[in-house]
């Protein structure tokens, strides 16, 4: 194991990734802002729905969050040019994953990947080359790095599409009938919009999904695939640049191909007056078993994470419980309608209420059709209530239809939400089943 992970490989294709990655971060934190995200997402709303457990993070007050992700931008630079790296990926990963606690209404796997990746950066020496720091300090210079800083790409990547294949087999996937739901809000697009309602593109975008998250990592690690499976990732993530039209992440994932390539390779194209490193030293450091405890336990959890809503009651299309995660990427389409009843715990009245009070259009999507966010939301309006010295009790009439089937309902309006305890790993009884 010392011998695989420890041995010295030419870092061309890490010195490159940091720069590419550097250059996305500054253009997601900073196109967050140009294109309004910021503004709808995070100070329009009154409150934010984070994590479960993270409701002290919420957005700064004012326009202090255009300062925040400003900031963010120029540690994305500072990344990109190596200059302070470590604090620079450090201060980034801290930031970005405040971000991503910080609300849900706008959840994407996506967000969860680049906060794994920001963590995963900072380990890396990745500013040896090609970067200020090596400029200010030409000690730092080194043209290899050791093989676990290529191979922890790999793996992550494996797990990632390996669980977002997997998710995939299920029917409503498997006849086309979630691709087509997908492909209906796209049908405005130019050129493509009325292309994309034929059944065949839907059979298409469904089975060409399974076999692209199942087979893009090992047939990229595979040479004689390598090129055509490469090529395969281009129209990949282009195509969902275009119809999804979700921000940096498709260039992100063809920058991975970095660390598939020969290093030559990435050298003789990039980097042509760096010094190959060709010499394949072991080098074991004195921290070599704190390294691979910590890396064993860390892809210990990014394999388990996903296996959790196997242990919850009920279809995780439906409770939502192990969703958050677990690389289930846009899998199902929900709609739904809701009323939530605020009774006065002392008097009995029915306090009226009206969503758009308390909500953004966005928010009130989720706290329509998704448990978690139906129970912060009861408990924001207890909290909200009491400070006008009122107890209340809360009681929710959802009904929710997954992948256009007819609607259930989906909580039990019986019981009281906003005096129900929340439980990460257990089934909530409150939530009524699917079938």
């Amino acid at each position: 194991m010392n011998k695989f992970l420890f041995k010295h490989i030419d870092n061309s294709g890490l010195i490159i990734f940091r720069i590419v990655f550097g250059l996305l971060c500054f253009l997601e934190s900073f196109g967050a802002i140009l294109t309004g995200w910021v503004k709808r997402t995070l100070l329009e709303p009154q409150f934010t729905f984070s994590f479960i457990g993270f409701e002290w993070l919420q957005p700064l007050p004012d326009s202090w969050m255009y300062a925040y992700y400003i900031l963010m931008s120029i540690f994305g630079l500072l990344i990109m040019v190596g200059y302070k790296y470590r604090f620079s990926m450090l201060m980034f990963a801290m930031m970005w994953t405040a971000t991503y606690l910080m609300q849900k209404s706008s959840y994407n796997n996506h967000y969860y990947l680049l906060a794994l990746l920001s963590f995963i950066m900072v380990l890396l020496p990745a500013n040896r080359y090609a970067s200020v720091d090596v400029k200010l300090n030409p000690l730092l210079k080194k043209i290899s790095m050791p093989s676990w800083c290529k191979w922890i790409f790999v793996v992550q990547l494996f797990i990632l599409y390996t669980y977002a294949s997997i998710a995939k087999f299920y029917p409503d996937w498997l006849n086309a009938s979630v691709p087509e739901l997908l492909m209906k809000g796209k049908a405005s697009l130019p050129v493509i919009g009325s292309l994309l309602q034929h059944s065949t593109v839907h059979y298409i975008i469904a089975y060409g999904g399974i076999l692209f998250d199942g087979l893009i990592i090992p047939l990229l690690l595979f040479k004689p695939t390598r090129k055509y499976a490469f090529f395969a990732s281009i129209f990949f993530h282009l195509f969902n640049s275009v119809v999804f039209q979700i921000g940096i992440f498709p260039y992100l994932s063809l920058a991975f191909s970095l660390f598939f390539f020969e290093p030559k390779t990435i050298r003789n194209m990039f980097l042509k007056g760096k010094p190959f490193y060709n010499s394949d030293e072991i080098i074991i450091p004195k921290y070599n078993t704190i390294l691979i405890s910590l890396l064993s336990v860390y892809f210990l959890i990014q394999v388990a994470l996903p296996l959790r809503h196997h242990f919850f009651k009920d279809n995780v299309l439906w409770t939502e419980e192990g969703h958050r995660l677990s690389w289930r990427m846009m899998l199902r389409a929900k709609s739904g309608r809701i009323k939530y009843s605020v009774i006065d715990a002392n008097t009995n009245n029915n306090i009226p209420i009206k969503l758009n009070d308390y909500l953004t259009k966005k928010q009130q999507r989720s706290a329509t059709t998704k448990p978690d966010v139906i129970w912060q939301f009861a408990q924001h309006l207890k909290q909200d209530f009491a400070k006008k010295g009122v107890a209340v009790k809360v009681y929710v009439k959802s009904y929710v239809s997954v992948n256009g089937k007819p609607s259930k309902q989906l909580i039990d309006p019986k019981v009281d939400i906003a005096n129900e305890e929340w439980y990460h790993f257990k089934h909530h009884d409150w939530i009524l089943p699917s079938k």
